[in-house]
């Protein structure tokens, strides 16, 4: 029987479109294989450098609820509330290079037909910091991975030449991506922050340089609540706090946007669609709007007795796709992806009371 729900994107064959994305979930060995065992389609790992990384003294992720009572929104849980969003602190994967590649053959040895694609981080500025992508690019492939994210998205890295301090230089999204397709002939996903004000300039810099695909939206920057009576943010540590990522469903309508954004202004160009899948209805929008892969990350940390892999959601998300497929009669999600691409239009297009509209300028 032909498996409905088998994608083929960026040229790797996927038995399910859903990926959990570069996240706890995927920081480690046995987590991934878990997640295989349950049933997900791919996994982008936990981000790897080649420099250790030590996490704060602290909760490093917290889930925001919200409900009919004050204070709306909140981490404290309360009976009858509604995940809101998670923000994190984390940082990128504590475990060094050397130990991640054993792990890495291991995993796509007992997982052949799943996607294992390896994040990898370094800096730029420098031929050394090129010579370090180049390093860890080589490593991933030679262990089995069968492609490449490279993380140009995270959202809190003190260092400027790292992560979403990076995803606006043009010339910077060029050269990392020279050095690492002339290392690696695997496809090459570019996360990109989606904090920049030049998203699609960025994204044709990496698609003109040779990425595969675009992923969006990793989490955006923010910083958690503080409580008006304690004084207290709802994480510090020692009283302290610094900028963070919002995930979840709280930046669904958002990544959406950006998703179309990028899908718009290159429809023959893969977009893998991340932020606020709960379930098939969200996945089904980052669909339509051109994604052709999608990534889960909060919504499988909070999938209760999983723990923390969404055992339960990727088989809610493979059924509910399995039936609406069947439903509607289409052989895989190629035959609706995209559909709502040409009915995002400009803001005069859109037909208004009168026909006295002039947008703004003088009559």
């Amino acid at each position: 029987m032909t498996n409905r729900l088998a994608t083929t994107f960026t040229g790797l064959e996927f038995v399910n479109p859903f990926v959990l994305a570069s996240a706890p979930p995927t920081e480690s060995k046995a987590k991934i294989l878990r997640a295989f065992e349950a049933g997900w389609g791919g996994v982008v790992t936990k981000t790897i450098g080649l420099h250790p990384v030590e996490n704060v003294a602290g909760p490093k992720t917290i889930y925001q609820r919200a409900s009919e009572t004050k204070p709306y929104v909140s981490r404290y849980k309360r009976p009858d509330t509604v995940s809101h969003s998670s923000w994190n602190w984390e940082l990128i994967s504590d475990q060094p290079l050397d130990l991640w590649l054993p792990d890495l053959e291991e995993i796509k040895t007992t997982y052949p037909d799943r996607m294992v694609i390896a994040s990898i981080m370094a800096g730029a500025g420098s031929e050394a910091e090129m010579d370090n992508w180049r390093k860890l690019a080589k490593a991933v492939v030679n262990a089995g991975c069968d492609a490449i994210e490279l993380n140009m998205s995270c959202p809190h890295m003190d260092r400027k030449d790292m992560g979403a301090h990076i995803a606006n230089d043009e010339t910077i999204i060029r050269s990392i991506l020279k050095a690492v397709t002339e290392a690696v002939s695997v496809p090459i996903w570019v996360k990109l922050t989606p904090s920049s004000s030049s998203l699609i300039d960025g994204a044709k810099a990496a698609y003109e340089a040779g990425a595969a695909s675009i992923s969006l939206c990793n989490t955006f920057p923010s910083l958690p609540l503080m409580d008006p009576e304690t004084l207290k943010f709802e994480v510090e540590v020692d009283g302290l706090v610094t900028s963070g990522g919002l995930g979840g469903l709280a930046i669904l309508h958002q990544a959406l946007q950006r998703v179309s954004d990028i899908s718009r202004a290159f429809p023959d160009k893969a977009v893998s669609g991340i932020g606020g899948i709960r379930g098939f209805r969200e996945a089904f929008n980052f669909i339509v709007h051109g994604a052709g892969n999608l990534q889960v990350c909060t919504a499988a940390m909070e999938d209760k007795g999983s723990g923390g892999v969404g055992t339960n959601l990727i088989q809610e998300l493979k059924g509910d796709l399995a039936d609406y497929l069947e439903r509607r009669g289409h052989a895989s999600i190629e035959e609706f992806r995209g559909i709502a691409r040409e009915r995002i239009v400009e803001h005069s297009r859109i037909r208004r009371k009168s026909e006295a509209y002039n947008g703004g300028y003088a009559a």
